[in-house]
This record gives structure tokens, sequence and C-alpha cells, in this order.
């Protein structure tokens, strides 16, 4: 089990950037993958990116290139956003994934909002 908390939300202009930040409970070495999804209003709750505790990183072709996951040597996942636009505007949550994708148990932080305006 884990709890996750997020921070680094707000508005920004297009063009700009935010950098998301995690915030875990736990070891994120001891957690077999963490990730950042959104989700828009009335759209439903998409992977952005995410790292496996191997260090392999995958992102959504939405966002890759603009985006960056990393994470420090603890207990911290961020979301670097770069070149941001209207169309990143959503809920970004932090997600923890244990085990493989078969057998997945799933934990979520509260949420941050991440506004771009036009």
């Amino acid at each position: 089990q884990v709890q996750l908390v997020e921070s680094g939300g707000g508005l920004v202009q297009a063009g700009g950037s935010l950098r998301l930040s995690c915030a875990a409970s736990r070891s994120i070495f001891s957690i077999n993958r963490m990730g950042w999804y959104r989700q828009a209003p009335g759209k439903q709750r998409d992977l952005v990116a995410a790292i496996t505790s191997g260090g392999t990183t995958n992102y959504a072709d939405s966002v890759n290139g603009r985006f960056t996951i990393s994470r420090d040597a603890k207990n911290t996942v961020y979301l670097q956003m770069n070149s941001l636009k209207p169309e990143d505007t959503a809920v970004y949550y932090c997600n923890a994934r244990f085990g493989t994708a078969i057998d997945a148990r799933y934990y979520w932080g509260q949420g941050t909002q991440v506004t771009v305006s036009s």
C-alpha cells in the first residue's frame, strides 16, 4: 500500500512550463511502475507518462517530446511539462502500480489541476 500526494499544478499560458511532483509514502523503487494520468472534463482518464522501477519510461504520443517523467533517489516522481497547449488542460493524477498489467493493484493521488490558457 502507498499514499501519493501531488503538487505543482496551476494556471499557465500556452507555450509555458510546469513541473508536477508526486511524493510517495514509501520508496518508489519498491513500486513496479509510477505514472501520471490526466482526465479532462467529460473524458476518460488516460496515461500520460510512466516510469518503471528499472527506469524504463513511456509516453503518450500527444506529449512525447514535450513532457519528461523523472524521479529522485527516494520517493518522488516528477512530470516536467514544456510547450504546454490548451488541450493539456486536465486534472493530473499520480499513480502507483504494484504487480504486472495482468494482476495490477493501483493507487491514486488526489489529483492536481493544470489549466493552460490560449
